[in-house]
């Protein structure tokens, strides 16, 4: 069976304010390690709400996303259903 585009989008679930973009890389499980999220955001590989972003500390907050190739991670207030 095909992936289809809902597949490819991952809500993580924030109990704060904001997260940093290398950890919510790694809490999504897109990087392993903060070193491999800080390369992928400084080679372009990393989009925040549809522009490349090349600052691993950028602030995301509820409603904000950040895409990798066709994938998506949507950053949520509180649990996840």
């Amino acid at each position: 069976m095909a992936a289809t585009k809902k597949d490819r989008v991952q809500p993580v679930a924030i109990h704060t304010e904001f997260i940093r973009l290398d950890a919510l890389l790694k809490l999504s499980g897109f990087a392993e390690t903060g070193g491999q999220a800080k390369e992928m955001v400084l080679e372009g590989a990393v989009s925040v709400n549809g522009e490349t972003e090349l600052r691993r500390g950028r602030k995301l907050y509820p409603g904000d996303w950040a895409g990798i190739d066709d994938y998506r991670i949507e950053v949520v207030q509180g649990a996840v259903s």
